[in-house]
């Protein structure tokens, strides 16, 4: 963090601002003067202004049970509705969803469409399935619009989704359906990855034990590959569909009402069930897509996320359609056939805004550094980078070859529970510097300080938090309202209140940009996607051989951070242990958790108390000379033994 103060600065191409909706910071402090003065009061004009109420709201705040705050009560809406209904009249033709195959098929969906294909999807959930309001669904869905018909279907009837990656094996499935407590499970046969079939059906099979909550399994059939049925149980998408009702009367939901739960990683090995919840979410989904990508009517948006994580609820899915705009679904892999695969969609397409994590900047730029010179991307407008950090190199690479030293790169950070961006550049007036997150958007009150609120030093790394409830947070942990308020409230307070803690540090610099410096906790960010080191711990502890496990993370040049484990074996016996145990996560927890190192020690460093010292063992896998006191450590000599072993 040396050169912080010192970053070169990009300003807003000045032909942008001009139509930006956003277009000056003197524009964005006016925004954010207006939430610091009167916070209930700016988001009540925007919710009024965004949403159309079935009724409106009589109550923008309560936060009378802190952290268990509610917004807009007495409003009601329906969020399938604010997605479709809204936009007929007026976009009824207009594309809503574009779909590329991973074979390059493609499919134009019209909001018209888009209407009778969640409609028909709605009433065969309620018709044939018995689905009704607060039910939860499990969606375990490939890339294809049929996942995104399968989420609004649920919104539609009041129905709780949960989607969860294709990625995850049955066992990471099995537990995320036993949480939620799931009567339904909505998956395909398989899809399509580098032009070969795949399958997920199999894994749901294998997910649903005999005491599964799951009553029934709709397949969408999409490769049509032989895959087991069982009778009474799995049912056939489009057998059922062809006969549905165009028309389903959307479901009337309070604001408050859960409208998905998504698991994630956490410090403990269990996965958190988030809560997000109607009004506050939606709101700021379509917020953010018009202040952070500038999104305009006939703008086509492209985010390459899955639907299987928050990126894509937001970003592909609810965000996209809110606004009315057309967003793109990809199958496929972007790398495939080629490094250019993305920047020929750009050209077909004519797309204006894209949005990838940095690991896929790090591997297009590896792959084919010229290859965006090969094509007509002359309509991108906006550049967009989330999930992790980027680093100043591949940020330089996407700001002049991908964008043509013209777009403006907007360097998100949010979570999973925030709903939305908290943090991010606005495009037509945000002064940019490579690799910083820059300044809070309009609304959030994201602050760096220390545990007890205090601001620390210029330049001192702090807890990154926001200080005050926001629409789309977190509304809780499925089931476990306590976990809830220690995992995010128990730790850090301001003015004497608990505020929401990140579980991130980052740092100021001379012009109060924030720059995120990573996890605080025991959470690796593998290629954007967080992973709990308990959640790996767990399952490498599965292995007859393994007596202890620490897992932590390391640089990695093109995830941005790996899986390193350190494993004390029962017996010395190591040849196959390493493919073994990245047999169990792959088995356990899905390819995302597969260890880049594992190296096997005699011990592990632990204080008198029997903690391990992670700060050590994450030294140790960066090469870092050990430079804290180990003179109290339980048995000082194993670190020299683990640093012996990690350089062989």
């Amino acid at each position: 963090m040396s050169d912080l103060h010192n970053r070169k600065v990009y300003y807003p191409n000045e032909e942008f601002s001009k139509n930006a909706r956003i277009g000056s910071m003197e524009e964005y402090k006016k925004l954010q003067d207006e939430a610091t003065n009167d916070y209930e009061g700016f988001w009540s004009r925007h919710a009024k202004d965004k949403i159309d109420w079935i009724e409106p709201f009589t109550n923008t705040l309560d936060e009378s049970n802190f952290p268990f705050v509610k917004w807009f009560e007495g409003g009601k809406l329906n969020v399938s509705a604010q997605c479709i209904d809204r936009h007929l009249d007026t976009r009824g033709d207009k594309t809503a969803i574009l779909f590329e195959g991973d074979r390059g098929d493609v499919q134009r969906i019209s909001y018209k469409e888009l209407h009778v294909r969640v409609n028909k999807f709605a009433n065969l959930l309620k018709e044939d399935f018995g689905v009704k309001k607060g039910d939860r669904v499990v969606i375990y869905m490939p890339m294809i619009p049929e996942a995104a018909f399968a989420m609004l279907a649920c919104a539609r009837i009041g129905a709780i989704h949960s989607i969860v990656f294709g990625g995850f094996s049955s066992e990471a499935l099995k537990d995320r359906i036993e949480d939620a407590k799931a009567k339904v499970v909505i998956t395909a046969d398989g899809a399509y990855r580098k032009e070969k079939p795949y399958l997920l059906k199999p894994v749901v099979d294998a997910a649903i034990t005999r005491t599964s909550p799951v009553e029934k399994v709709l397949v969408v059939e999409r490769n049509n590959e032989k895959v087991d049925w069982v009778d009474g149980r799995d049912f056939s998408y489009h057998k059922l569909v062809e006969n549905k009702s165009d028309e389903c009367e959307p479901e009337v939901m309070d604001s408050e009402d859960p409208l998905f739960l998504l698991y994630t990683s956490g410090s403990t090995g269990k996965p958190k069930g988030v809560q997000h919840n109607q009004a506050g979410y939606i709101l700021w989904a379509q917020m953010t897509m018009e202040w952070v990508f500038d999104v305009k009517e006939q703008d086509v948006f492209w985010c390459t996320a899955d639907v299987g994580w928050i990126t894509g609820h937001t970003y592909i899915v609810y965000g996209p359609l809110a606004m009315g705009a057309t967003t793109v679904m990809f199958e496929g892999v972007i790398t495939h056939p080629d490094a250019g695969r993305p920047w020929k969609m750009v050209q077909d397409h004519k797309i204006n805004q894209f949005y990838t994590a940095p690991t896929a900047i790090r591997v297009l730029h590896k792959m084919g550094a010229d290859e965006p010179l090969k094509y007509d991307m002359s309509t991108l407008k906006v550049l967009g980078t989330v999930g992790e950090p980027i680093d100043p190199p591949a940020w330089k690479w996407y700001y002049e070859k991908v964008g043509s030293s013209k777009c403006a790169i907007v360097d998100t950070y949010w979570q999973t529970e925030t709903g939305g961006h908290v943090i991010s550049p606005l495009p037509g007036a945000t002064p940019i510097k490579p690799a910083c997150a820059t300044l809070p958007v309009p609304g959030i009150m994201a602050e760096i300080i220390d545990e007890e609120g205090n601001t620390p030093e210029l330049g001192e790394k702090g807890l990154l938090c926001i200080t005050r409830p926001w629409p789309s947070m977190i509304r809780g942990v499925w089931g476990d309202p306590d976990r809830f308020k220690k995992a995010y409230f128990g730790d850090v307070k301001k003015n004497g209140k608990p505020v929401y803690f990140t579980g991130d540090g980052a740092i100021y610099d001379k012009d109060g940009y924030i720059t995120v410096t990573g996890r605080t906790d025991d959470v690796i960010n593998v290629s954007g996607h967080r992973m709990g080191t308990a959640e790996v711990e767990a399952a490498i502890l599965k292995h007859d051989n393994v007596a202890e496990v620490a897992v932590v993370g390391k640089p990695h040049d093109l995830k941005g951070e790996g899986i390193f484990a350190y494993v004390v074996l029962k017996c010395e016996e190591v040849c196959k242990e390493a493919q073994e145990i990245n047999t169990i996560i792959k088995s356990e927890i899905g390819n995302i958790a597969l260890c880049d190192d594992i190296v096997f020690c005699p011990g592990l460093p632990k204080t008198r108390s029997g903690k391990i010292m992670r700060r050590i063992l994450r030294s140790l896998a960066k090469g870092e000379e050990i430079t804290q006191d180990i003179s109290t450590l339980e048995d000082p000599s194993v670190v020299a033994c683990i640093e012996e072993k990690v350089k062989n």
